[in-house]
């Protein structure tokens, strides 16, 4: 079924494909492959927070806007594949764009935030989270796209 799913996408230029896994209705994996050659990213997926779980999810919205992209601690090789392959699944966003979402990581855990602001004066700035949020480790990172031939993905 995965390999039929790609070469859908393939077949109609989508150039990325995310995939989650779940258990019990908690995501706990994440696979993220650029088509149509690759790179891939495989990663676990911890205390995840859904977007209707955090607090400030009834009195904010999420924005259609492209997101601005916040990279911290991806100064390694390793890193800066691992934010290529991230950053390409978002457009280039509009400079007055009021969406930020964030991928820090810090001993190899990335953490996922997903805000929106509003700029109430020159140096207030308010912030709301409107998730999801995640913790992520890196599982795999291959040169390749994603194609299952076995149900190992180390």
């Amino acid at each position: 079924m995965v390999k039929e799913l790609v070469e859908a996408c393939r077949a109609n230029e989508v150039t990325d494909l995310v995939m989650v896994h779940e258990h019990r209705g908690i995501p706990d994996a994440m696979i993220v492959t650029h088509l149509p050659h690759g790179p891939t990213l495989s990663l676990t997926l911890h205390n995840v927070t859904l977007r209707h779980d955090i607090s400030s999810h009834s009195t904010s919205t999420v924005s259609e806007q492209y997101p601005h992209l916040i990279f911290e601690n991806f100064s390694t090789d390793l890193g800066g594949r691992i934010k290529a392959v991230l950053s390409a699944l978002f457009p280039v966003p509009k400079e007055d764009a009021k969406r930020v979402m964030t991928f820090a990581n810090e001993e190899d855990f990335i953490s996922f935030r997903h805000h929106v602001f509003v700029k109430n004066s020159h140096k207030d700035v308010q912030l709301a989270e409107v998730g999801p949020r995640f913790e992520a480790k890196r599982k795999s990172t291959r040169a390749k796209r994603y194609a299952r031939s076995t149900s190992n993905m180390s």
